[in-house]
């Protein structure tokens, strides 16, 4: 039998899964909503109901290894397991119940594998390729200039900042200007820490990418139900993602799953998301995103399968 290996991403909204064959053909591609990261932005602790929805899953996921082989993996957890308090308690769990290795990536090396996944395939461009990657707890930016990638990991995801400034329901005006608040200065720390990023301003070739993108790119589309083919790079403006946000953000999370193409779990965090792409695209001067279905876990099983 070919050897297959798995990526698990314990991000803060998912929890996900990846398996490859040796030719790192795609054997399985499982997402579950999780919300690992339930009050951690306030108590600094995993709470024991999230801990336990991460388990149920990852006892799943090694289940499905087991059927397609797996004995090499690497499991990674990000924002909401480097925040808290009992993370390593949760990794030695993870490991116990995946049986595969485990690593808390700090914001470079998160950026780094999403940049690697996201971008593989793409075809040149003479623009600087940036991708952002808004996750539950944090977004990463990251770019390769000169062959060098530059990247920041911002303390914003559409979990973060519905927690702190949004709220889950209908957005009040108070609520509006927190989040903007919140969103800018998160920005404008990265962009003294990165000082490359405003050198590419108005010259990016933007790719978006993981829950908050996936699901934006599906309900643009007017999805039932996903479609990876009809997702995957998909190009969406920035008038479309300002529409969508003001969209959702008077709509009530019951009003939002209703729409087609919304995944349950995401009805009451991604309009924080797309508050989130419309910062980060006007300040690029991005005027359109492209979205890419690969990710964190493609750069994984890539550097997984290197000899």
């Amino acid at each position: 039998m070919r050897e297959s290996v798995a990526a698990v991403d314990c991000g803060s909204n998912s929890t996900r899964l990846l398996i490859v064959n040796e030719c790192n053909e795609t054997l399985r591609r499982e997402a579950r909503i999780t919300r690992l990261s339930q009050g951690v932005d306030a108590t600094k602790t995993l709470l024991p109901e999230a801990l336990q929805r991460s388990y149920d899953v990852l006892d799943e996921y090694r289940s499905l290894m087991d059927v397609a082989g797996v004995e090499r993996g690497l499991l990674v957890a990000t924002s909401a397991v480097r925040d808290a308090v009992n993370g390593h308690d949760f990794l030695d769990e993870a490991r116990r119940r995946t049986r595969v290795d485990v690593r808390v990536l700090d914001g470079t090396e998160e950026a780094t594998f999403s940049y690697v996944g996201a971008t593989t395939g793409l075809v040149p461009d003479e623009r600087s390729t940036v991708i952002v990657d808004v996750g539950g707890g944090s977004t990463e930016l990251a770019v390769k200039i000169d062959g060098v990638l530059a990247s920041y990991s911002m303390q914003m995801g559409c979990v973060r900042v519905t927690e702190r400034a949004l709220g889950k329901g209908v957005v009040s005006d108070a609520s509006d200007s927190a989040a903007r608040v919140m969103i800018e200065t998160e920005l404008d720390r990265a962009w003294r820490e990165v000082p490359d990023f405003a050198a590419i301003v108005g010259n990016v070739r933007l790719v978006g990418l993981a829950g908050s993108v996936s699901t934006l790119a599906q309900l643009d589309a007017g999805l039932e139900t996903y479609d990876r083919d009809a997702v995957h790079h998909r190009t969406l403006s920035l008038t479309t993602v300002e529409r969508w946000r003001d969209r959702l953000a008077g709509e009530s999370p019951v009003e939002r799953l209703a729409r087609p193409g919304m995944q349950k779990g995401r009805e009451d965090v991604l309009h924080a998301g797309l508050y989130i792409l419309v910062a980060v695209m006007t300040r690029l001067g991005a005027n359109e995103m492209l979205t890419s279905e690969n990710d964190i876990l493609d750069g994984i099983t890539d550097s997984l399968l290197v000899p």
